[in-house]
């Protein structure tokens, strides 16, 4: 696991802890030492502690002007044991939802396993971004993470592309990607 870095293409378009309005502004990551870790396996110094033990992100690009945000994650989302959603809403995504940030895209691929609680916290984010026209897009979960968020319905508060039509964002800029999730997954929720 310590060799799955956050992706750092966009850095020349946005970097969090030069950003004086994010969560992570003023942090310092080391290159070399590495001391987070996700069940004692040792994770790239490059991602972000948020509050959880087990789940850790990258906030990847935020557009003030145009009210989005792309997060990629890493890790076990554990909302049973750790409430990392309580963690995350509180600590990363108010931040960023007071300084007028209402469309989220986040990112799953490496998101290992889902542990559930309820879903008070998602509900609550939903709403709040909702009232402002905004959404919350969960973009290439896998399989088995989606069944197990399936489970206490996240798809009313979460839009979810289909694991057979990953998204291949990697290979484009943070503008286009945003628009591609915005224009895809939008049609899917008005049908």
């Amino acid at each position: 696991m310590h060799t799955i870095e956050p992706f750092y293409n966009w850095l020349d378009f946005y970097n969090p802890e030069e950003d004086e309005l994010s969560p992570f502004y003023g942090v310092q990551h080391s290159e070399f030492e590495y001391s987070n870790t996700i069940y004692n396996y040792f994770i790239h110094p490059q991602w972000d502690q948020f509050g959880s033990n087990t789940l850790y992100l990258k906030v990847l690009f935020v557009d003030y002007n145009k009210h989005f945000a792309i997060i990629e994650f890493i890790g076990e989302w554990n909302d049973c044991i750790n409430n990392d959603i309580m963690y995350l809403k509180r600590d990363v995504i108010d931040v960023l939802m007071e300084n007028g940030i209402n469309k989220f895209t986040l990112i799953g691929e490496n998101v290992l396993n889902f542990h559930y609680s309820d879903d008070c916290y998602y509900e609550e984010w939903f709403e709040e971004v909702q009232d402002n026209g905004g959404w919350i897009a969960a973009i290439n979960f896998r399989d088995h993470v989606l069944i197990e968020m399936r489970k206490i319905n996240l798809q009313h508060f979460l839009l979810f592309n289909d694991p057979e039509e990953e998204i291949l964002w990697r290979l484009q800029k943070p503008f286009t990607f945003h628009k591609l999730v915005e224009e895809q997954l939008m049609k899917r929720y008005l049908k």
